[in-house]
Formats: C-alpha cells, sequence, structure tokens
C-alpha cells in the first residue's frame, strides 16, 4: 500500500537518511524507494533475518556524524511474490525515526553542517 501525497523522512543522530513520497507501508513500516535514500550513511552488513511471507531480510549499518547503528535498515533484495512491491526498499528500526517531513521533532531535526553553525557553537552535539 502506497502513501500518496504524504513525504515521509528517516532521521537518526539528526541526520536525513531517507526521504520520499513514494513509500510503501508493510507491516506499519515505512519501505522507502532505494533512489530515495541517502547512500553516504549506509554500509552493508552481513545480517539477514528471514520473514515467513516476505522473504529474506538483508540490513544495512547506518553510520552518522560519527555514530554507528548497526543492522538499523532492512531490504528484501529477493521477496516472495506477496511482497514483490517492496523489492529493494529500506525500512529502518533501531532509533531512525521515520515521521511525515516537517513534523520530525526538534530534537531529532537535522543539524546544521555549516562554518557558521560552527563558529556559534551548534555543531557536534
Amino acid at each position: 500500500m502506497s502513501s500518496p501525497n504524504r513525504t515521509y523522512q528517516a532521521v537518526w543522530n539528526g541526520t536525513v537518511l531517507a526521504e520520499s513520497d513514494r513509500t510503501v507501508q508493510v507491516e506499519g513500516n515505512q519501505y522507502f524507494p532505494p533512489e530515495s535514500i541517502n547512500r553516504e550513511h549506509f554500509r552493508p552488513s552481513t545480517h539477514t533475518t528471514v520473514c515467513p511471507w516476505k522473504g529474506t531480510a538483508s540490513y544495512y549499518t547506518i553510520e552518522a556524524d560519527g555514530r554507528t547503528n548497526r543492522d538499523a535498515a532492512w531490504y528484501y533484495p529477493d521477496p516472495s511474490p506477496a511482497a514483490r512491491q517492496i523489492k529493494d526498499h529500506i525500512a529502518f528500526w533501531k532509533g531512525v525515526r521515520v515521521t511525515e517531513a516537517g513534523s520530525t521533532p526538534p530534537e531529532e531535526a537535522p543539524r546544521p553542517r555549516g562554518l557558521l553553525s560552527r563558529l556559534l557553537g551548534h555543531a557536534g552535539h
């Protein structure tokens, strides 16, 4: 089931990991299309799990702002026919907040990264 007209963001450690208006919701999770993720924060993991109806999930470890969140994102590279709509789409857990864009709580809002923010003391908190 798609989520039309709603843009979702996945945010962890003050970093936007993914943003899309074409997520697919399955079992309460928003699955982001592969082109919507910020790949520089994703590292392949050897971890896998098996869902009885979706198939074998592969995982990514997330790295953002000097911190690591092991196996915090998963996807189905070869899902069962019943789950084909989420092939290669990425879902999150382990503290990654998925919210509608614009409704991200302030403590999880993306952090400023520029020189001015560093001079003013906003970076690295």
